[in-house]
């Protein structure tokens, strides 16, 4: 993806970006039908190259599941953009307006028991899991929680019931 183009003395530099979250949105777009038509709208991409991504989608249309129309069957629509990206992780998750049912699916693959708002001002919020599920909610060297708070835009602590 280009993502600038600087002039020099010796003429235009193109510089070029593969871990930009637009590379991975022009991605979903090239590989998923409904995203290029409109029909699934990406509403976030909070991204860290080479490792993991999350990727919130959303649709007016009551009769498209959207995460499942992005992955595919067998998974096959999103395995295409894994090969393109040295098989990085990419989690299809669905937006909300509510932040509560946000940050409980930004935390996927864990299975969040509840959300507590802690403070709406300063936009901090706790997730309680089961002890099993505490480790996939924070993930490897904290890179669950990390991304799942870029996308819902609040500080997210994870605590164990």
């Amino acid at each position: 993806m280009i993502s600038q183009v600087q002039k020099n003395p010796r003429g235009p530099q193109v510089i070029l970006s593969r871990t930009s979250p637009r590379f991975l949105s022009r991605l979903l777009e090239l590989e998923i039908p409904e995203i290029a038509a409109g029909t699934i709208k990406i509403k976030d991409i909070a991204r860290q190259p080479g490792e993991r991504a999350k990727v919130a989608v959303y649709t007016q249309d009551g009769d498209i599941d959207p995460v499942g129309a992005c992955i595919g069957v067998k998974g096959n629509r999103i395995i295409s953009i894994l090969k393109e990206l040295d098989g990085e992780k990419i989690d299809i998750i669905e937006w909300s307006p509510d932040p509560v049912l946000y940050a409980k699916s930004a935390l996927s693959p864990a299975k969040v028991n509840r959300v507590v708002i802690i403070n709406k001002d300063t936009k901090e919020m706790e997730a309680r899991v089961d002890k099993d599920q505490f480790s996939l909610a924070i993930g490897k060297k904290g890179i669950n929680v990390r991304l799942a708070s870029k996308l819902v835009g609040w500080k997210i602590s994870i605590k164990q019931e």
